[in-house]
C-alpha cells in the first residue's frame, strides 16, 4: 500500500494528537490515569523482548522513540534494564511530552500509601525514570538532537543504535500532502534512515501497513537500511 493509498484522516493532523493528549495530560493530573497504550501491552512486550534479543541492554545503546507520546515503550525498556540517561523519546505534540514528563516524574517519587501505614520503606515504582529525556520535535522538520558525547563521538545526528516506531508512520501516513504535494510518509523513511547509526536497528509496530509494504518503504537504497525479520500479533 503506497501511503497515497491512504485517505488523509484527523488521526494524521497534528490539532487530532494535540487534543487527545491535552485530554489526557488533563486526566493524569486530576486522576493519575497514565492514557492509552496504542496497539497494547503486548505490542509493548514484544517490542523490547526484541530489543532484548538483538540489542542487549547490556551494550547501554542509544535510543530514540519517533512519537513516543505518553512514554509507555520507553518506561518498559528502562525497566528492562536500559540506561534511561541514553533513551529520548521526542513528539510534536507539547502536551504529549508534558505527559511522558509528568509520569517519569510520578513514577521516580516514593508513593506513599497511607492504608498501609505511611511512607516508610516506600520505594518508586521505576527509579530513575526521570533520567529520560522527552523534547518536543517535529520529526519531519527538525534534527534530532542527540546527547552532546554521542554526538561529538559520531560527528552526526547518526548516533542511534536503536530507533523505534510505535504507530507513527502509522498517523504520518494519514497526513495531508504538503505544500509541494509529497505526502508527509513519503519523506519519514529517509528521515529515519539519517538518524540509525550505522549497525544499529529501526524497529516499527504498524497496524496500517503489511511486512512487504514495510520493506518497500524502509529496506531500500534511499534509506541504507536492510530489512531483517517481523513479528506479528493480533489487535
Amino acid at each position: 500500500m503506497s501511503s497515497t493509498d491512504l485517505q488523509p484522516s484527523k488521526l494524521g493532523t497534528k490539532e487530532h494528537w494535540d487534543n487527545v493528549y491535552s485530554s489526557e495530560l488533563t486526566n493524569f493530573e486530576e486522576i493519575g490515569d497514565e492514557g492509552e497504550v496504542w496497539f497494547g501491552e503486548d505490542s509493548v512486550e514484544k517490542m523490547v523482548d526484541w530489543a532484548l534479543d538483538n540489542v542487549p541492554s547490556d551494550s547501554s545503546p542509544f535510543i530514540l522513540e519517533v512519537g513516543a507520546g505518553n512514554g509507555n515503550l520507553l518506561f518498559a525498556l528502562c525497566e528492562a534494564g536500559y540506561n534511561p540517561y541514553k533513551i529520548l523519546g521526542v513528539d510534536y505534540s507539547p502536551d504529549a511530552i508534558k505527559l511522558a514528563q509528568a509520569i517519569s516524574k510520578n513514577k521516580s517519587t516514593p508513593q506513599v500509601d497511607e492504608a498501609e501505614g505511611g511512607g516508610e520503606g516506600a520505594v518508586p515504582a521505576l527509579e530513575d525514570a526521570d533520567k529520560i529525556t522527552f523534547a518536543v520535535c517535529d520529526f519531519l522538520q527538525d534534527d534530532v538532537i542527540p546527547p552532546e558525547r554521542a554526538a561529538a563521538e559520531a560527528g552526526s545526528v547518526a548516533v542511534w543504535e536503536l530507533v523505534l516506531d510505535k504507530g507513527t508512520f502509522d498517523a504520518i501516513a494519514l497526513a495531508e500532502k504538503d505544500a509541494s504535494d509529497r505526502a508527509p510518509a513519503d519523506r519519514y523513511p529517509a528521515r529515519i534512515g539519517r538518524v540509525v547509526k550505522p549497525g544499529g536497528f529501526f524497529l516499527i509496530t504498524s497496524c496500517n501497513f503489511t511486512e512487504e509494504e514495510l520493506k518497500t518503504k524502509f529496506a531500500n537504497d534511499v534509506t541504507g537500511l536492510r530489512y531483517q525479520y517481523a513479528f506479528v500479533f493480533s489487535g
